[in-house]
């Protein structure tokens, strides 16, 4: 397996779980309140997830890059 490959794998699989929580937990949450919070807390794990996987892609695209210690450049 690729050196890169092998480093991608822990972000994904972060971004997976995160996505997930963020879904079951406020999927949980929904069922339990009444219509009006429903679509305020639906938008809520929508966002999250979004920035999540956002997030996973920069970081994926760094890996490629060869920046995988970006902190150094601090």
């Amino acid at each position: 397996m690729n050196s890169n490959r092998k480093k991608m794998i822990a972000p994904i699989i972060v971004t997976v779980i995160m996505v997930l929580y963020y879904v079951v937990y406020f999927g949980f949450l929904i069922s339990l309140l009444d219509n009006t919070w429903k679509y305020a807390l639906g938008i809520i794990p929508l966002v999250f997830s979004a920035v999540m996987v956002k997030v996973c892609i920069e970081r994926i695209n760094e890996i490629k890059k060869g920046e995988e210690d970006d902190i150094s450049k601090y």
